[in-house]
């Protein structure tokens, strides 16, 4: 009988060999860079949030806003665009769902069942096109989870989201369009 070695003693070298190849490619990966806390330093004044507040969450709203050709308030024979409603998915800086953001009234709703309405305090224009910066402070959340807490939110960001170019007369009263818009909320919490 011939003596061979066997299947197991002739994987056992490659086994090693793998092993450190990997050992040594895990060593020489660079991690990724850490995400940045958020600052508002840039922003216009009016819609910083005050001292004594820390950013809680950062999120990345995506959706729509739904305008409404309608009569003008005081302005007998005139029409207009009117904001009607915004649907949006709110996402992690991962780009994962954490909840969405809808209304009226505006509300911000987590994945964990918590929600919450807010009051606007300011606003802040963010360049053609694009809806202004908001500053809001927060009602008192309805159920516990990410909005229980939250003092202030900030929409920043702002890609689009403006009313329709398109012509609003007495003819096409009524009419609804749907506008496309992108912003980043940052909801804050008391220090």
């Amino acid at each position: 009988m011939r003596n061979t070695p066997s299947t197991t003693s002739r994987l056992v070298p490659v086994a090693g060999a793998l092993a450190a190849a990997a050992l040594l490619a895990a060593c020489s990966t660079t991690a990724p860079p850490a995400s940045t806390m958020f600052s508002q330093a840039s922003l216009p004044a009016a819609i910083q949030v005050p001292a004594g507040n820390r950013v809680a969450m950062e999120t990345v709203g995506v959706g729509e806003i739904t305008y409404e050709c309608r009569d003008k308030a005081n302005a007998p024979g005139q029409t207009e665009w009117v904001f009607v409603g915004p649907s949006a998915v709110l996402n992690d800086r991962s780009g994962n769902k954490v909840g969405t953001y809808f209304g009226p009234p505006a509300t911000w709703a987590s994945n964990d069942g918590s929600r919450l309405t807010a009051t606007q305090i300011a606003v802040a224009p963010a360049g053609t096109g694009n809806l202004p910066y908001q500053l809001v402070k927060a009602n008192p959340a309805m159920g516990a989870g990410a909005m229980a807490g939250v003092t202030y939110i900030q929409r920043v960001a702002l890609q689009g989201g403006v009313a329709p170019a398109s012509a609003c007369s007495p003819a096409n009263k009524g009419e609804r369009q749907i506008v496309k818009y992108q912003a980043d909320y940052i909801f804050w919490k008391a220090a």
